[in-house]
């Protein structure tokens, strides 16, 4: 065969032509002796090339036949026999060589055990279909861990070619490895008791098949999840029987697990077992149930609904399944099963590398799982009311899903490809070196004989991927639709043909959900979906998917009612529900903002157009003041009256506001495009500079507007608005009032109290036009931080501040001035209003001690007085323990005490003052960040509250519910209250003793 050089032979031509990628290889292993008979045989070419992989398939054959004995039981040449029966039986051929082409590991058996390959020779009818007895007897010969290794490849063998050949389907080929690990096990525990006569005469055990074992869907290579039930036989003592059963048991994972010559089964898992790793290997079956009925959650049902009786004890067996399978039918009826739900609902994909998450068969995106948990999830929904939907097989309980109508058909058909194909691909790389894995290869080679194991020939590689992320997007798109769609259905009122969820079932499955109010939920699906209209097929397509996003809230039922208001107030306007439709972070922008809480559904409701915000991509980033105040003054300037005018600053206040909150959600809570802020300071930063430039802007327009009113162009006096507190400290949170002074200077010629009158009505007219009730919140002012409180006048000249402060003031108002800055009117006026207050607040050489003295006791006296009855000081933002006032307190008596010094203090922000004193060195690193962990964790408490509340509060919620969504935007998944609690405590403890030590205790 050897050709001329520089030429190609025609063997090589032709190996080339038939899928060999080494074909000069393939060539030198054809001209082999041990090959010599059938090297220039068509039906071998034919058939190599028809495999995945012919160079290894002829390597692996080459291997076979030179591991042949020089002659086999009827005295002929081994070797001749196998290559004779291989070139005239296509059976064995087909078989044979697609096993050899496929799996890189069998065919090391194969050249170990030259013998095995007589296993493929025969085609029986029974061999088409072996079950459970069948594979037992192919194992019967098998008294120790190494030959049943042996007995259980040769089993493999067959299972793999009737696979590989189709033969046989992907769920079938897996209810047969089901049964051969079922046949395993059984073998395995005979070996156990074989070798411990008197454990097996003292106990009853039995062995239940949980996972892909016990739903007869096994992998080629998979933990075999079980658990065990023992009890004493006869008239034994229970411990003396466990025991026993426990060393039978253990005896027999070993078995199975261990590692020898023939390498490993798989590996026993019993960790699902109740309180997995720490509870008893083996339990009676008494024990199990008292588990199951106090402790189980729902995962453990979830597994439970797979399991089935395989080994040992049978009569147990069934004893466990009946007791067990009623708990799993009624799981969903148990008090947490809604948040165990919404916390399985979310994909653990964290331990996954990065790098692996595009390759992730089963947990990646649109992956085998998604699949899996879709359809557990609905059968413990329904499956209580419907006999049917107990399978323990994920393709016959979705086909059961589909018949009973609680899935669309045409989705259930488009997933049962999807997850036929992405088992199919699991089985075949898993076959090729017998290895649990779950991860797409990334070299070529590997690929291109993944792929023409699939049948794609033509661009194996290519085709493989096309074809693999069209099923991966298909089990995306319809992971979450299927929970909702046939809810849809269920109202629509479309044309007959089709089963659909009763009303009974639908109800159900929005509860299973999260909502509490399916009832409701019922009413507002059929509103927005039922009938032939453009609009109602539109809505149809969109709630899905919305109905997905707001079941991850913590009231989906507030989320659903927001959008049918939302969507009846629009519902006629032609950009909206397109908007929805064609941009994609749109809706899901709704969803987010309509099922967090109150107020920003409610500030939304009050403008619905303001919807557009949401699917412009810089449509979520708060203005800037210096772009408010000229379209606030615009505003203004177009109204007719004062009252007009200030209706219009507010109106432009409450639109700014949804888009602060809109942004401060989706920002906290992430979108599938967007990942969360990882910075919650930058977000608590972002909402108070928001605020308070929203804030200033309306101030400024209401002043323009009543100055107008009442005065034309000019007042009779300089006129200024000095933010205080939160305000002037640009840390206003949703609930804050303004905190203000009023300073003003009469004009040249202007008598006193003309300027003072009029100075005065201005004060009064804004205050009122800005709380008038309308649809717009109110923006409170507050002037109680004026010089003698609420006993002194609003508004003050500026000679009248300054006579005051040299005279009486106290130190708690030098204090209060470390926040002090001009917000509206006479710039001029402010800046030298900040002129006359810096020497107060900033005091050359710093405070005396009897001034600290005096702040510390005030600080004191607030703590004992001003925290309200009954509150828990542990968890008040404000006034409790390492609260907000714990944090600034102490960070103004470092203002007040370095300022003059520290050009970096003189700030009335907090988190920069205390930024500025680490950097100073007037704190150490630990306690600054201390600090400002407490005084951001409070910030986004208070923040959190007045978002699901809609009103203000400085502490946390006591109904469950709010205290859940307030747990939802702090980072804390269903379920997990308790610890959002708990680190409170701890955050704000190790602020308070900070606090202690720098406030109370520095010299």
């Amino acid at each position: 065969m050897t050709a001329a050089p520089g030429r190609r032979s025609s063997t090589f031509t032709r190996l080339l032509r038939h899928g060999f990628t080494d074909p000069g290889a393939a060539e030198r292993l054809l001209d082999l002796d041990a090959m010599a008979s059938v090297r220039d045989d068509p039906l071998l070419l034919d058939a190599l090339g028809a495999t995945a992989d012919p160079d290894l398939a002829l390597r692996s054959l080459v291997r076979l036949v030179e591991a042949q004995p020089a002659r086999d039981g009827d005295g002929e040449r081994a070797d001749r026999v196998l290559l004779d029966t291989l070139v005239t039986a296509k059976p064995l051929r087909d078989r044979l060589l697609g096993v050899l082409g496929s799996s890189e590991a069998l065919g090391d058996h194969l050249a170990r055990h030259p013998g095995d390959w007589r296993a493929l020779a025969t085609y029986e009818s029974t061999d088409l279909h072996p079950g459970v007895e069948e594979f037992e007897h192919c194992l019967a010969d098998a008294t120790d861990p190494v030959s049943l290794r042996v007995s259980y490849r040769r089993c493999l063998l067959s299972i793999a070619a009737r696979d590989v050949c189709g033969t046989t389907d992907v769920a079938q080929a897996a209810a047969e490895l089901a049964d051969l690990a079922t046949a395993t096990l059984r073998a395995a525990l005979a070996i156990a008791r074989a070798h411990a006569p008197e454990d097996a005469a003292h106990c009853r055990l039995a062995v239940i098949a949980l996972g892909k074992c016990g739903g007869q869907e096994l992998n080629y290579v998979s933990d075999v999840d079980v658990v065990f039930v023992g009890e004493p036989a006869g008239d034994a003592d229970e411990n003396a029987g466990l025991r026993a059963a426990t060393r039978l048991a253990s005896h027999m994972m070993r078995i199975c697990s261990e590692t020898t010559v023939e390498g490993t089964i798989w590996p026993v898992d019993a960790n699902l077992r109740p309180e997995g790793r720490n509870g008893p290997l083996v339990r009676t079956l008494s024990s199990h149930l008292a588990y199951y009925q106090r402790w189980a959650k729902t995962w453990e049902f979830q597994a439970l609904l797979k399991a089935r009786a395989v080994a040992g004890d049978p009569l147990l067996g069934e004893e466990y399944i009946e007791a067990v399978s009623p708990m799993v039918w009624q799981a969903a009826e148990r008090e947490n099963f809604v948040t165990d739900v919404q916390k399985m609902r979310r994909r653990v994909v964290d331990n996954i590398p990065v790098t692996e998450v595009d390759r992730e068969l089963k947990l990646g995106p649109g992956g085998l799982r998604d699949v899996e948990f879709a359809v557990q999830l609905l059968q413990l929904v329904h499956g209580r009311s419907d006999a049917t939907l107990h399978s323990g097989s994920t393709l016959v309980a979705l086909q059961a899903l589909a018949a009973g109508g609680y899935v669309g058909r045409v989705d259930a058909a488009q997933l049962d490809d999807a997850y036929r194909f992405l088992r199919a691909m699991e089985h075949r790389i898993q076959l090729y070196r017998l290895r649990r894995t779950h991860l797409v290869p990334e070299d070529q080679d590997d690929l291109r004989r993944l792929g023409r194991s699939l049948g794609f020939r033509t661009d194996p590689v290519g085709e493989l991927n096309r074809e693999w992320r069209r099923h991966a997007a298909v089990v995306r798109r319809l992971h979450e639709k299927l929970f909702y769609r046939p809810l849809l259905d269920a109202v629509a009122q479309l044309a007959p043909g089709e089963t659909r969820l009763s009303t009974k079932a639908a109800g159900q499955r929005l509860e299973a959900l999260g909502y509490a109010d399916p009832a409701a939920a019922l009413r507002h699906l059929e509103a927005l979906a039922s009938g032939v209209t453009r609009k109602a097929a539109i809505q149809r397509t969109l709630l899905p998917v919305l109905l997905g996003w707001f079941a991850d809230s913590a009231d989906p039922d507030a989320g659903l009612l927001g959008f049918r208001k939302v969507s009846d107030a629009l519902g006629k306007t032609p950009w909206y529900l397109r908007l929805l439709r064609d941009e994609g972070a749109a809706a899901e922008n709704l969803a987010r903002v309509l099922s967090a809480g109150r107020l920003a559904p409610d500030l939304l409701l009050r403008a619905p157009e303001a919807v557009a915000i949401l699917g412009d991509p810089s449509g979520l980033k708060p203005r800037a003041r210096n772009h408010l105040e000229p379209e606030v003054l615009a505003a203004v300037g177009r109204a007719d009256t004062a009252e007009g005018a200030v209706a219009a600053a507010r109106g432009v206040r409450r639109r700014e506001l949804f888009r602060t909150a809109a942004a401060d959600l989706i920002g906290t809570y992430g979108t599938e495009e967007s990942p969360a802020e990882a910075d919650t300071g930058a977000l608590v930063d972002q909402v108070g500079s928001a605020l308070t430039d929203l804030n200033a802007a309306t101030l400024a327009g209401a002043l323009r507007a009543v100055v107008r009113e009442g005065w034309g162009d000019q007042l009779p006096t300089r006129f200024a608005v000095i933010g205080m507190g939160r305000f002037g400290g640009h840390e206003l949170s949703y609930g804050s009032d303004a905190d203000v002074l009023f300073v003003h200077e009469p004009r040249e010629g202007v008598d006193d109290q003309e300027a003072a009158r009029a100075a005065s009505a201005v004060v009064a007219e804004m205050r009122r036009l800005l709380q008038v009730p309308t649809a717009d919140p109110p923006l409170l002012i507050d002037a109680d931080l004026r010089p003698e409180g609420k006993n002194g006048p609003l508004v003050r000249t500026l000679a009248s501040y300054g006579a005051y402060y040299r005279r009486w003031s106290l130190v708690w108002e030098s204090q209060a001035l470390l926040r002090a800055e001009p917000m509206a009117g006479d710039a001029d006026l402010g800046a030298r209003f900040m002129e006359l207050v810096d020497p107060l607040r900033y005091p050359a050489e710093g405070l005396g001690e009897d001034a600290v003295r005096e702040i510390r006791r005030l600080k004191a006296r607030m703590e004992s007085e001003r925290l309200p009855r009954g509150a828990d000081p542990t968890l008040h933002t404000k006034l409790g323990r390492g609260g907000l006032s714990d944090v600034e307190w102490t960070v103004q008596l470092i203002q007040m005490r370095h300022g003059w010094a520290e050009p970096g203090l003189r700030t009335t922000r907090t988190r920069e003052a205390l930024a500025a004193a680490h950097a100073a060195d007037l704190l150490s690193t630990d306690d600054a960040q201390t600090l400002d962990e407490a005084w951001v964790l409070a910030s986004r408490v208070r923040n959190a509250v007045m978002l699901v509340r809609g009103r203000p509060s400085d502490t946390f919620p006591a109904a469950g519910r709010e205290l859940a969504a307030v747990g939802r935007y702090l980072g804390y998944g269903p379920g997990h209250v308790g610890d959002m609690l708990d680190d409170y405590r701890r955050v704000t403890r190790r602020a308070r003793a900070v606090v202690e030590a720098r406030f109370y205790d520095a010299t």
